[in-house]
Parts: structure tokens; sequence; C-alpha cells
């Protein structure tokens, strides 16, 4: 797989995201409580701090919690969090390990349908309904991969014109509009809960 990803709006760290199926699971994991571009970036940071051209799940996976720890913590941090974060990158590459051989593309490699992939991506640790529905449309919209109903099983992320999520960005343009919604959404669920 070598796709132009534009996410983390870092040439460095989007040249790894369209290569490395582990970085795209790892970013994805990473997206929460950072900006999208910062936890897109972090799976690129992390390779340099291991040394590498690509992550290694097997590496990650058996690196000792305390200095991989220390590896996401070193400044600039790789996560708001990083401690916490370092934990389940470890977890999601343990679980490849164990079910996968370590090869995060076997996840949605062979799946018939996108409601089994999205069973798969749930499986995941750290990767609940609707992270598991972006990457599924990050799947389907960037990376090429679309099993039958992907769309369906990706809910609105899913939607073709979307500017919902990580899935969506292409470059700062669509980025901006991404923003642009989820400000509106944070909007509109404040002004219902009050």
């Amino acid at each position: 797989m070598s796709t132009v990803l534009r996410i983390s709006q870092q040439p460095e760290a989007d040249e790894l995201l369209g290569r490395s199926p582990l970085a795209d699971l790892v970013g994805m994991l990473l997206d929460q409580q950072v900006p999208m571009e910062w936890a897109f970036a972090g799976p690129y940071t992390i390779t340099q701090r291991v040394g590498g051209d690509d992550l290694d799940a097997h590496q990650i996976a058996a690196y000792d919690p305390e200095a991989f720890a220390s590896l996401l913590s070193a400044k600039p941090a790789v996560h708001r969090y990083p401690g916490s974060m370092a934990k389940r990158v470890q977890q999601l590459c343990q679980y490849l390990v164990e079910h996968y051989d370590g090869d995060a593309s076997a996840v949605w490699r062979d799946v018939a349908t996108g409601q089994e992939l999205l069973a798969r991506l749930n499986e995941l640790p750290g990767f609940g309904k609707q992270k598991s529905q972006i990457f599924l449309a990050l799947l389907g919209k960037q990376l090429g991969v679309k099993p039958k109903g992907w769309r369906e099983a990706a809910g609105a992320y899913g939607d073709a014109g979307a500017y919902r999520s990580a899935a969506d960005i292409t470059g700062p343009e669509s980025l901006a509009k991404v923003r642009a919604f989820k400000q509106a959404a944070k909007q509109a669920a404040k002004k219902a809960a009050e």
C-alpha cells in the first residue's frame, strides 16, 4: 500500500501513514483529546524514537512498558496523556501480534462485508464504535478498502462528500471543513444541554 494521505499536515508523517497500516491504526487510536494532526503525526514520532522507518507491532508489544511510556513522554510528547496512550498503543500491538501475527492490514484484508470489518475493528483495544466507524470510513474513502456495505457500516462517517472526521481530511481545506463541522456539532450539543 502506498497512498498519499494528508491527515497530519506533515509530509514525513503523512508519507508514513500512506504506506503503513499500523501507523494508520496507531494514529486513529491516538485521535482523542488532541488535535487530529497531532494524533496522526504520533506514529511518525514513535517511529523516529524507536529507530526505524516503520512501526513494528512485535517490537512495540515486547517493549518495556516504562521505557515505552518514557519514549512517548519525551518532549515534544506524542500525546497530551503520553503514559496512558503508551499503554494503549502497546495493548493494540499486543492484540495484533496475538490475533494477526502483528500484521495490521490483516484486520481488513479478505473481509467480505463492512459489518464484518466493523466487528473486527470494534474488537481492537481502544477502538469503540465511533472510532471504528471513523477508521472504516478512512479505509474506504482514502485507502481503497471497500468491502460490500462499507459506507453503511461506517454510518454517517461513510457519507460521500461529508466533512466529519479524519476520514475526510485530504489537505488544509478539508481539515478546516472538518474542524468547522466539529465546532458546529459541539455548539449544537451545548445548546441542547441547556
